[in-house]
Formats: structure tokens, sequence, C-alpha cells
């Protein structure tokens, strides 16, 4: 299985976006990081905006940010969003199947399991998941001198 290249910018867009809650990105911002065309980014993040995961902010300081915290963005169903299908296989095609093994083949119950499998496990997860963890807060450290008497 292969995500589209959509899908793969969906995620990195939002995980950059889960790294800075404190400030708005711009789309510049993440095409210059990943060397992704800015074209291609204004369509993800229109289609995230769109269903409600970015909210964005026009105007000369405008950008976007997260519109939920990541502990509550589901993997699994940003995945869906983004991936058009997830045709395995030709027999998948619901326009029709021209395959003459259709009837006999079980390749098609295993695909569709396997499948099953690959979105069961990415609906495991949300993008609090997979960022980063936070460096350590320092703690100040106090030394004691003893005093010369």
């Amino acid at each position: 299985m292969r995500l589209t290249s959509f899908t793969d910018y969906t995620l990195r867009t939002l995980l950059h976006l889960g790294s800075n809650r404190d400030r708005l990105v711009t789309i510049q911002e993440i095409a210059d990081l990943h060397g992704i065309s800015k074209n291609h980014l204004t369509k993800v993040v229109h289609e995230l905006g769109r269903n409600g995961v970015v909210e964005t902010v026009r105007g000369r300081n405008g950008g976007f940010r997260l519109n939920h915290e990541p502990k509550d963005i589901n993997v699994g169903a940003v995945v869906r969003m983004a991936e058009s299908d997830f045709y395995m296989a030709e027999c998948f095609n619901p326009e029709g199947n021209p395959c003459g093994l259709t009837k006999a083949c079980r390749l098609k119950g295993v695909l569709k399991d396997a499948t099953s499998a690959y979105l069961a496990e990415l609906d495991r997860h949300t993008l609090a998941d997979l960022l980063p963890e936070p460096p350590p807060k320092e703690v100040p450290v106090t030394v004691h001198r003893k005093l010369a008497a």
C-alpha cells in the first residue's frame, strides 16, 4: 500500500502544525521546509480547512493552525479524508472488473482484510501520538556551600 503525495503532504502539514501550536504557520514555510510545491500545499490546506481540521486566517499576517487539539485528530480519519480510494487492485473498481478470475479468486478478500487492518492501525493513533515529546523542563540547580566558620 502506498499513500498518495496528497496524503503524505497532509500528514506532514499536520505534524508541523502540531509542533507549532503557539503561532500561525504559512504555506510558504511548509513548502520551504519540505521542498514541496506551494501550489500543491495550497490544495492540501484548503481541503484541511474545508473539513474543519485547520483554521485559516486571512490577511497580511495570516496563516493557519490546527482547529483541534492534536489528541483529537485521528490519523485514520485524516488518511481516509485525504485518499480518494483504497482500490488495492483492479477488482475493487466499482465501475467494473474485467478480470476473468473474479468468480473463483480469493485475492480480493485477502486484500480487503489487509486494507482493513492497515486502516485499523491508523485509527489507533492521534496526531498527538506522532508528535515528538517536548524537551523536559530544566530545573534550576541550587548549589549550597558551607560557610567557613
